[in-house]
């Protein structure tokens, strides 16, 4: 079958099951061309929640099937490559960080959203690559707990200069292949190009960096940015819209090695048979949904204003 003929089956088949086709910014491009919505994982699972649409195909890796199961229960939600996983939610058990809690007693946690349903179980409060800030300024205690990705939280701790993260020891594998000697080969190839990069970058990476901001956060500030060079410093599925959205503009990819083998696992092909067999389905147990979705809902309530 065609890639464009599996193209129609797929849309075909989301109007008959009442269905919606989610895809993360680092999906394939064919993917992305397709989904009903493409972005970040929490805004993804929060339109997930909130689509009027009674099953819901999400293209991404476990965990964000997951964070859409605890916010939508009341749909069906399908991962068309169960296998697709993130190392670096794999890093942090639940058993393991409640462990971890207890050498730091009265400590609040703030999970990464890149985190098992079992993990922001066991969490005070989630945060994304976004406003992670803003959710660590936002607890009253001085020390804070921050799982599991330590790039991310030493870039936090720089801008809270105020909290002490008492870090995990994770980390996203894809963006630690991004060097700072590869990207500095780039930025004196290309001077008049602005370097972005995403806060799991290495400290070293991101110290080089015009602009630290998340996925969701480069597609607006490559828009407003009068700048015509880019150099982008996260996984490569991200150039697609980029390069749909800003075709005056020139985007360079800051390594040939970020590229996560997990966001690619997912084809058409996939994504065809999940909605002809509604196959396979995530599902969350009540009892971790419940502790999950507090974490998720408490993220949420912080203001998106405050400093």
């Amino acid at each position: 079958m065609s890639e464009n003929r599996i193209k129609e089956e797929i849309k075909a088949l989301l109007k008959e099951k009442n269905g919606v086709l989610l895809a993360h910014n680092y999906m394939r491009d064919e993917i992305q061309e397709i989904a009903d919505m493409a972005g970040d994982s929490l805004a993804l699972s929060v339109a997930a929640a909130e689509a009027d649409a009674e099953v819901i195909v999400f293209c991404g890796v476990h965990f964000m099937a997951e964070s859409a199961a605890i916010l939508a229960p009341g749909k069906r939600v399908i991962l068309p490559r169960p296998d697709a996983g993130c190392p670096m939610a794999d890093m942090v058990t639940a058993e393991a960080l409640e462990s971890f809690k207890s050498r730091y007693p009265g400590r609040p946690v703030v999970t990464y959203v890149n985190s098992s349903a079992e993990v922001k179980a066991c969490s005070d409060i989630c945060c994304t690559s976004a406003n992670g800030v803003k959710v660590v300024r936002s607890l009253p205690e001085r020390e804070i707990i921050f799982v599991p990705d330590r790039n991310l939280g030493r870039f936090v701790a720089k801008q809270a200069p105020e909290k002490k993260l008492i870090l995990w020891d994770g980390y996203c594998p894809t963006h630690e292949r991004m060097s700072a000697e590869t990207v500095l080969r780039l930025k004196n190839e290309h001077p008049d190009a602005v370097f972005v990069c995403h806060p799991e970058s290495l400290p070293e990476v991101a110290d080089m960096a015009d602009h630290i901001c998340s996925t969701s956060g480069m597609y607006e500030y490559c828009r407003k940015s009068s700048a015509k060079k880019f150099i982008i410093g996260t996984e490569a599925g991200i150039l697609y819209r980029l390069r749909q959205e800003n075709r005056d503009k020139e985007f360079i990819l800051a390594s040939h090695a970020l590229v996560c083998p997990n966001m690619k696992l997912t084809s058409l092909e996939d994504v065809l048979c999940s909605l002809q067999t509604l196959s396979p389905v995530i599902t969350v147990p009540e009892k971790i949904r419940e502790n999950a979705k507090r974490a998720l809902d408490r993220m949420l309530a912080v203001p998106r204003d405050q400093t």
